[in-house]
């Protein structure tokens, strides 16, 4: 650490990883197991919280307190102590071992504070970095008489495993959810006949409200059934409730579904393998909006996933829920699920999916609006043709389409695009907002 560091610093707000202390203080090893227990940090002495420099002596005395707290830590933090300029530097490494808890218990950093952890986040920390999984765990009140033999004959056909014994042990040993005669988990999540006698919280809401608020609630049903069940379910509900269109290619018909059903299955199937299945009193939920689509499971980011490497690595948190689905032809085994997701949204002239991770991992579609949609359809015979009906329909479902993309979608010349354009200004059907890079496309439908 130099002083050129530190003066960048300085200049930075106390955040999830800085910490100013105006001066030393037995309590500061809060702070310590707070960056152990989130993303590591630096602890800098002498500096009051708006960054202006008061001065802290480093001592041997204050040297040695500060590590005999670092090592009274349960598990013990190794820290880097140093002095740059006038300023106490404390380095503090992400944990190995979490969660990590200090004379007055367990912290963690939110921002720039360091917060005492409730239970509920102990206990989720401590099943994060447990050695054995949730879904690989035995469950102690379920033996071989709870599970459905029907349930276990739609996973063979389902995955199309034929000529192969019948004995349900056997099947659940080759599926990995059977362990000296004792069902896993996972084993309950797939194949008990009654899931809420031994993991109540393993249940997926799907909700239609009315309008684009969490308000009044036009349709709703709860499954709380095998994982199978819960996605065939919360599919169909999807297509209940999401518009279709027609198109004619050649002699046949075809009914397309506003979002694509290939990503609806491809998400629903991701929030049923990755959902956290220790967290109690919070289900899977699909709400369907007026604009808008969110599937919500509850958990963190499996540790290794962020936001930047999200959809470029795979991680999956219920390994034998994966390969379970991947059997059953319900995922991809690669990790692929959201670049196709948003390959097929592009080539369906949509919008990427926007994604939120907190204690919950969102997932939002933008619906196509439907009553534009309509309007555009009444101009053809009014104002526009074919083609131009084509890119104000492809334009409404994604404002930032460029035009090469659009020749691929409407299949015409860029020359053509580009004068089915002008000719829609000319009308005053369609309006450019912002630059050719980073604008968008406003359509006129009113």
């Amino acid at each position: 650490m130099n002083i050129d560091t530190i003066l960048l610093l300085l200049k930075e707000k106390e955040n999830l990883t800085l910490e100013f202390k105006e001066k030393y203080s037995s309590k500061i090893d809060e702070d310590l197991v707070a960056f152990s227990n989130t993303k590591g940090g630096i602890i800098l002495l002498g500096v009051n919280d708006s960054g202006a420099v008061l001065g802290q002596e480093l001592s041997n005395d204050l040297k040695a307190n500060i590590n005999t707290l670092a090592r009274n830590c349960k598990p013990s933090i190794s820290v880097a102590i140093s002095r740059v300029d006038s300023i106490v530097v404390i380095e503090v490494p992400e944990g190995e071992e979490k969660p990590y808890s200090c004379s007055a218990g367990y912290y963690r950093r939110l921002d720039g504070n360091s917060q005492k952890m409730s239970q509920n986040e102990i206990r989720i920390m401590f099943q994060e970095n447990d050695i054995i999984p949730f879904e690989s765990k035995i469950n102690k009140a379920c033996y071989l008489q709870d599970i459905s033999e029907e349930k276990v004959k739609r996973y063979l056909q389902e995955a199309k495993i034929t000529n192969v014994s019948q004995n349900i042990k056997d099947i659940l040993r080759s599926a990995n959810v059977l362990e000296k005669d004792r069902i896993k988990n996972a084993g309950v999540l797939l194949f008990a006949k009654d899931i809420s006698k031994f993991l109540p919280q393993a249940k997926i809401d799907l909700i239609r409200f009315a309008g684009v608020e969490k308000v009044n609630i036009f349709d709703r049903l709860q499954v709380q059934d095998d994982l199978f069940t819960q996605f065939e379910q919360a599919i169909f509900f999807l297509k209940k409730h999401l518009n279709t269109r027609s198109e004619i290619r050649g002699t046949n018909r075809y009914d397309i579904l506003e979002i694509p059903e290939e990503v609806l299955r491809e998400a629903v199937a991701n929030a049923l393998i990755h959902r956290d299945y220790s967290i109690l009193g919070t289900n899977i939920s699909v709400e369907i909006y007026d604009d808008r689509v969110v599937i919500l499971n509850p958990g963190y980011l499996v540790k290794g996933l962020t936001k930047d490497n999200f959809g470029l690595v795979s991680i999956r948190r219920n390994e034998l829920l994966a390969d379970i689905f991947y059997r059953m032809d319900k995922i991809e085994r690669a990790g692929t699920g959201i670049r196709r997701m948003k390959k097929s949204l592009h080539e369906a002239g949509l919008l990427e999916p926007s994604f939120e991770f907190n204690s919950f991992f969102f997932i939002t579609f933008k619906r196509p609006n439907q009553k534009d949609l309509e309007k555009v359809t009444e101009k053809v015979t009014e104002k526009v043709t074919e083609n131009q009906k084509r890119i104000m329909e492809v334009m409404l479902r994604n404002p930032f389409i460029t035009v090469a993309e659009l020749k691929d979608m409407v299949n015409i010349s860029r020359k053509s695009i580009l004068e089915n354009i002008a000719k829609l200004k000319e009308k005053g059907l369609l309006k450019r907002i912002g630059p050719d890079k980073g604008g968008h496309w406003e359509v006129k439908t009113r």
